[in-house]
């Protein structure tokens, strides 16, 4: 296939917006491969390894752990980088992948010894896989931001990963069945989950470890949280979002472990210029949206690659109860509000799960290309009625519970 083909920098605005990114026409086998190579790399000869998400809020939780180690990198090795992608952003055919956007083939960057390896909810079990093959006995091995659906999932590679290392500890903010929490802890781990609607997981770590981090770090966690936990409040915690979105975790993680919140120019500027095309990509899902009444709820569903929590909130002052949007690489997201608060029930049942006013899932309903073809050209139509089919199980279940006298307005208060 002509690499042209998929190379989604190349798109106009409104193919790309409908299109997946490059990383989606790479074979699992071959991502394997590579994530391979990169865990083994990383973690050679490191004192410890943090398996984390590697949005802002996880990515917050292995700045804080390089300070307690004294293993945070120098910008300086990562600044000639950003420069570059500012200039490259300023020349008339500018753009970029935004899956492939600061991670070019052959960079050279120094390893930390608080290796990261980079994870997601369904990458769990094969991340700590990972760590147990290719990292030194005798680690310190945190895991941030992320829970496990089972326990079961996990049991195996979690208690290979207890004998290889020194200790375990697990920092997160979501919400945790008590049964899987409990068998965590009984594995060995030093588990500590926080309020998910009061604390995301960066705070979580900065008043787990036993550190005397300065003011710094405090602010780092108030604004990652601002926008984690979508309190809005803080404009700098769009900044740190959209940055650890758009760029590689190595670079975040330097940049907020030596400048906190408070990013260097050229940081700056290179977000303003990536924000442009994402303003652009958050309008062309808007305009595909169409709001739905299910149960007692207003649904806004849209489909396209974009800033999920930026529709949702468009969607919401169109006067949608809930968001969903489906993304062109099959998973969607969904987002709750003050007036619906069972996210997380909707994603359960389309192979999801998350909090009462954010989740995601990615129904399985792909069996080979021509579904996804199918996708693509519908703008997700199979995959938004499996989901608002969801939306109307749970609705069902809060009117069965409102004719048993229960508290059917629990969750959506």
């Amino acid at each position: 296939m002509n690499d042209e083909l998929i190379d989604s920098g190349r798109l106009s605005l409104t193919r790309k917006s409908q299109l997946p990114g490059t990383g989606f026409f790479y074979p699992d086998s071959l991502d394997e491969s590579r994530t391979e190579e990169r865990v083994a790399e990383a973690v050679d000869g490191a004192e410890a390894v943090v398996v984390a998400d590697t949005d802002a809020d996880g990515l917050g939780c292995v700045a804080l752990l390089r300070e307690v180690y004294d293993a945070t990198l120098s910008w300086a090795s990562f600044a000639d980088d950003v420069s570059d992608r500012v200039d490259r952003w300023d020349e008339p055919a500018g753009g970029a992948d935004d899956e492939t956007e600061g991670e070019e083939e052959g960079a050279e960057h120094p390893r930390s010894t608080v290796a990261l390896v980079g994870a997601g909810p369904y990458s769990l079990d094969e991340s700590l896989r990972n760590v147990v093959e290719y990292a030194p006995g005798g680690i310190d091995l945190y895991v941030c931001d992320l829970c496990p659906d089972e326990y079961d999932w996990i049991a195996d590679e979690l208690a290979a990963a207890v004998d290889l290392a020194a200790s375990v500890a697990w920092y997160d903010h979501h919400q945790w069945d008590a049964e899987t929490a409990d068998s965590v802890r009984d594995a060995g781990v030093d588990l500590e989950v926080g309020e998910s609607d009061e604390e995301c997981s960066t705070d979580v770590t900065l008043r787990s470890l036993d550190y005397d981090f300065d003011e710094q770090w405090t602010e780092l966690a108030a604004v990652t949280r601002d926008h984690d936990l979508w309190e809005k409040e803080d404009p700098r915690s769009d900044d740190l979002a959209d940055y650890a979105y758009w760029t590689d975790p190595e670079e975040y993680v330097t940049v907020v472990g030596t400048f906190g919140v408070d990013l260097p120019d050229v940081v700056a500027e290179y977000i303003d210029r990536r924000r442009v095309e994402k303003e652009n990509l958050i309008d062309a899902a808007v305009s595909r949206a169409e709001l739905r009444e299910v149960g007692p709820w207003t649904v806004g569903v849209a489909y396209g690659r974009c800033s999920q929590n930026e529709v949702a909130e468009a969607l919401r002052e169109q006067g949608a109860d809930a968001a969903v949007v489906v993304k062109p690489a099959g998973s969607a997201s969904i987002r709750g509000s003050e007036t619906f608060e069972r996210a997380h029930e909707v994603a359960g049942r389309v192979n999801g799960g998350g909090h009462p006013r954010a989740a995601g899932c990615k129904p399985d309903i792909y069996d080979d290309m021509l579904d996804y073809a199918n996708h693509w050209t519908t703008s997700g139509a199979t995959t938004k009625r499996v989901i608002l089919r969801a939306f109307e199980a749970v609705a069902e279940e809060v009117e069965a519970a409102a004719a048993d006298g229960g508290d059917a307005d629990a969750g959506d208060e």
